[in-house]
């Protein structure tokens, strides 16, 4: 019997370790993208988008980062740094997860980010919501 109970409270222990790992996952995904955005270097940034996104610019890969420079999305490569808030698991394999960005002029922009875990592939992003707030950064 103390060994079944050796055994759960090991499991148990191991439970956060093996979530914290996860979660750097996902967050490695999205430093990947944002410094490559930030680079310029749309090959990169595109490596870390979902399957859609690749496969839809799989033939100009830097057409991926002025689009989304176009879009709306340039704060995210004009940030000068990043941080992670909270994330929410919306299913298996699915992820939330918020971002705070400051720009080169001190402006706080949240962004919610939802990523995958594509088969093959780890951690990908599947698209981003972008949103400027009225805070500062300092």
């Amino acid at each position: 019997m103390r060994a079944v109970w050796t055994l759960v409270l090991s499991v148990i222990m191991l439970a956060p370790t093996l979530a914290q790992e996860i979660e750097t996952a996902w967050r490695e995904t999205i430093t990947g993208q944002i410094v490559a955005l930030r680079s310029g270097d749309g090959e990169a940034a595109l490596s870390f988008a979902g399957a859609a996104f690749r496969a839809n610019y799989q033939n100009d890969p830097q057409r991926f980062a002025e689009d989304v420079a176009r879009s709306g999305y340039g704060p995210i490569g004009k940030s000068r740094v990043h941080s992670f808030g909270d994330y929410r698991e919306l299913a298996p394999g699915v992820v939330l997860q918020e971002v705070e960005l400051i720009d080169a002029d001190g402006r706080v922009w949240e962004a919610v980010y939802q990523l995958a875990d594509e088969r093959d592939e780890g951690w990908r992003v599947q698209g981003v919501v972008l949103r400027s707030t009225p805070s500062i950064g300092i």
